[in-house]
């Protein structure tokens, strides 16, 4: 939502760290993953802004599903043509007939 409309079509994210504290606050950690590096600049946003958008937006999401406080941490990556790999595919998670 945050993003112009070519980015999130070679992007993915990856959960790369889920922790429930006894408190219970959820830590999470998530990389998003994009195809160009020109791209991660987009995504970054000047002076990190757009990605401060992403994560907020994200975390108020997940603190609604959860019902809890929730501490996001959110990394971006440059996987280069991830989209035409099949063992990147299937480390996504994905079968190649959901993209």
């Amino acid at each position: 939502l945050c993003l112009e409309s070519e980015v999130p079509h070679g992007a993915n994210v990856e959960i790369t760290r889920f922790f429930e504290r006894e408190d219970g606050i959820v830590e999470i950690d998530a990389t998003i993953y994009c195809e160009k590096s020109g791209h991660k600049g987009i995504i970054i946003g000047k002076g990190g802004h757009t990605l401060k958008g992403i994560a907020t937006a994200a975390r108020k999401d997940v603190e609604a599903l959860l019902g809890t406080k929730v501490f996001l941490e959110i990394f971006v990556k440059v996987k280069e043509g991830w989209r035409d790999s099949d063992i990147a595919i299937a480390n996504f998670g994905y079968d190649r007939k959901e993209l």
